[in-house]
């Protein structure tokens, strides 16, 4: 387990800079948050994959001129053209790994007990919080067209990943702006990909820098789907979309896509500046994306 962990606080430190350099790059403010949301795919590959493809033109290779220093690891069994990116550097050897002195070893036993105990109880606990939240909403009253209303929520959202239901407030009309929102959190999974981020978030629990990650990355993707819901309106059209976004309240739920929630004052501001990508503009962004995601992925050769 020690060296499982050894080989996660690499990983670990590696997603940190890459998603780091995500954050820098969506500080651009004529990026569109859909690209932006692609980009967090990079550190989470990072955080997930032990192994990278080498190129000469990933970003370790390109910082040598910084004396940042690192060590490549040959896997004991080849799986093409991979290798792990090893910056800690506490070992001498690897498969198994011989640390170099006794404390570090005894270092990482500790800890990687202690990493295992925080992980399983922070999924444990978020895995309690979305089945609870589920069972209270079994009770939901269907409207049909895949809507439903509920006296537990305080705001339109979507709940569910296999079955998503878009479930509304009692006591009022369903917004058709707020619905038009919630179905585009459908089509884009987003809650399985909020799902998804937590699990990571969780198993990388030590780490402060996922926290601050998986905070704009939730906003990130409200303001993504807000993007999504608006192609299509017009002027007019938009201020009533924003008008609902105030008007909305937010949902409580960390697993729930809702309306009203991350940043509205942001958010309506994004609303009423937004204009719709060219396919100029769409294919640059997305070439920029690609060439991104190549060097922050991809281990020095």
């Amino acid at each position: 387990m020690a060296d499982a962990f050894y080989f996660l606080l690499n990983m670990s430190i590696i997603a940190s800079a890459a998603g780091l350099i995500v954050l820098l790059l969506r500080s651009i403010k004529r990026l569109p948050r859909r690209i932006a949301a692609l980009l967090w795919a990079v550190p989470f590959i990072r955080a997930t994959a032990p192994v990278a493809l080498n190129s000469r033109f990933s970003l370790m290779t390109l910082l040598r001129g910084l004396s940042v220093r690192y060590v490549t690891v040959e896997l004991p069994v080849s799986i093409g053209k991979t290798t792990m990116t090893n910056v800690v550097k506490a070992a001498d050897s690897y498969f198994p790994i011989t640390y170099r002195t006794d404390l570090l070893a005894e270092t990482f036993r500790i800890a990687s007990i202690v990493w295992l105990v925080g992980a399983a109880a922070i999924l444990i606990a978020l895995t309690t919080v979305y089945f609870t939240t589920l069972h209270e909403l079994r009770d939901a009253q269907p409207l049909g067209g895949g809507l439903w209303r509920s006296d537990k929520v305080t705001g339109p959202a979507v709940y569910g990943v296999i079955r998503p239901r878009i479930i509304f407030p009692a006591g009022g009309e369903a917004d058709e702006y707020a619905l038009r929102h919630e179905r585009a959190h459908v089509r884009r999974l987003d809650n399985l990909w909020r799902i998804l981020a937590f699990a990571v978030a969780a198993v990388h629990w030590f780490n402060p820098v996922f926290w601050v990650l998986l905070r704009v990355f939730l906003s990130d993707l409200e303001l993504a789907c807000d993007e999504t819901a608006l192609k299509g309106l017009d002027g007019e059209q938009r201020r009533a979309y924003a008008l609902a976004l105030v008007e909305s309240s937010r949902s409580k739920d960390v697993f729930a896509s809702a309306f009203g929630g991350a940043r509205v004052r942001m958010r309506v501001e994004r609303v009423l500046s937004y204009k719709g990508m060219t396919w100029f503009s769409a294919a640059a962004f997305l070439l920029l994306t690609g060439v991104v995601a190549f060097i922050l992925i991809t281990n020095p050769r």
